[in-house]
């Protein structure tokens, strides 16, 4: 595999193709269609005009794996996000009853109501969680229609596989549900309400593929593949303060720089640059490997003798600070950027004795890498330095785009039992509000 350092015109092509070169503003959106329950009846009942009535799930008669299957993911489907799933569960055993007592009708009307169940229990999984923002096409949740949801099961090689997969949706999401479904059957008592909060929040995520979950509640990082947990690590994200939170996202990353420049925001400029310039004297700067740049976005550099610090502490006057790449460099030496408003992205950092606490909600809302070149491996399919230079600011492309989603998991799953963390950025809090 050979790894592509993109040039200045392959950055301008990919900028004109839809994938922004930095974390810049994000595509306009289209609005997921949406369902209900009579499209699903009436596309049910078209599906079986077309199939002249035969069966779907019920093809060897009533005692049918697919059947059982689907039955099974109905009792514990409250979980995950349809509240009628017992009751389809309770209605379709009823009829199968009748069907083993020799009762044709019951047969032909237990096989409708699986079918309807699943459009319903399918539709529940692909509605997108409250708060997560879609900042890149690539990652907007697929809503398929009813027909197309019985279509696909139709045509699976294995009804009762199908049905497994579709229900696991993602490692994580699996894991919680399954922890919360053995709490509810050893009868502990209602569930905690973070459960199923967190199990909305990483609902949407696809099953398939490569993607990147960052669970900002746990501050650790996943790297999913072919349906498992590939790897994970622990990560910096945002302070509690509602102004440096990391948001809930999911956008994808296209590629990754190496021996990134960091660009401080205007505001640590002010109170941090500024701030220790005034005690430290301009060579606070040269220590610190800082460049000062104008102020209008122009990329020239400026002699910070002639700068009025004074006037930048003060917000009165304004330059643009970057942080040359070296050992200093608090981006460390690879930042992983993807489409987002809120300027969010993943980066090394040369403090890593920060991961040994076990708050690591210590950053302005961006997420630090604890091993930054492993991530790069895994995205990159080898080692990311091994094509890199001394040069600044190096994108390397992707052999492949990977979506990466940040969500907020409170409820957490240790040995298979279910424990719990604090809700630091208060969206819990937030959802119990709304119910």
């Amino acid at each position: 595999m050979k790894i592509r350092i993109l040039t200045s015109v392959a950055c301008a092509a990919l900028m004109a193709a839809g994938v922004p070169a930095t974390a810049a503003t994000s595509p306009d959106l289209p609005a997921a269609p949406s369902f209900g329950a009579a499209a699903a009846e009436q596309s049910v009942n078209a599906f079986y005009a077309r199939r002249g009535g035969a069966p779907l799930w019920l093809k060897s008669g009533a005692d049918s794996s697919a059947a059982r299957e689907l039955i099974g993911v109905l009792e514990r489907a409250p979980l995950d996000g349809l509240d009628s799933g017992p009751a389809f569960a309770n209605q379709a055993q009823a009829l199968l009853a009748r069907a083993e007592s020799g009762d044709a009708t019951a047969l032909a009307s237990a096989d409708r109501m699986l079918s309807l169940a699943w459009v319903r229990y399918v539709e529940a999984l692909q509605t997108p969680p409250a708060g997560m923002a879609y900042a890149d096409r690539w990652v907007v949740p697929r809503r398929e229609a009813p027909a197309t949801i019985l279509d696909r099961a139709a045509i699976a090689p294995s009804l009762a596989a199908h049905v497994r997969e579709t229900a696991a949706v993602n490692p994580l999401y699996s894991r919680l549900r399954d922890a919360a479904w053995s709490a509810m059957q050893s009868g502990g008592g209602p569930l905690d309400p973070r459960v199923l909060a967190s199990l909305e929040r990483v609902r949407d995520i696809p099953p398939q593929g490569r993607y990147v979950i960052v669970d900002t509640a746990g501050a650790r990082l996943y790297m999913i593949e072919d349906g498992r947990i590939a790897d994970s690590m622990k990560v910096i994200v945002g302070k509690a303060d509602p102004s440096t939170q990391t948001p809930m996202l999911a956008s994808t990353i296209y590629y990754a720089t190496l021996n990134p420049y960091w660009h401080v925001e205007p505001g640590l400029v002010r109170s941090l640059i500024a701030r220790n310039v005034l005690d430290q004297g301009l060579g606070y700067l040269s220590r610190q490997g800082y460049q000062v740049l104008a102020g209008d976005g122009s990329g020239a550099t400026l002699d910070p003798a002639k700068v009025d610090w004074r006037a930048v502490a003060d917000g009165q006057e304004t330059v643009r600070v970057r942080q040359l790449p070296g050992p200093r460099n608090s981006m460390g030496r690879i930042k992983i950027g993807f489409p987002n408003n809120s300027d969010i992205y993943l980066h090394d950092t040369p403090n890593k004795a920060l991961f040994a606490d076990d708050d690591r909600s210590l950053s302005h809302g961006c997420i630090r890498l604890q091993d930054a070149e492993r991530l790069g491996e895994w995205l990159m399919g080898r080692d990311p330095q091994s094509a890199a230079n001394d040069a600044p600011e190096q994108h390397v492309l992707l052999p492949s785009p990977v979506p990466i989603y940040l969500t907020y998991l409170t409820a957490q799953v240790n040995d298979g039992q279910l424990s719990y963390l604090d809700d630091v950025y208060g969206r819990d809090t937030e959802v119990a509000a709304l119910k």
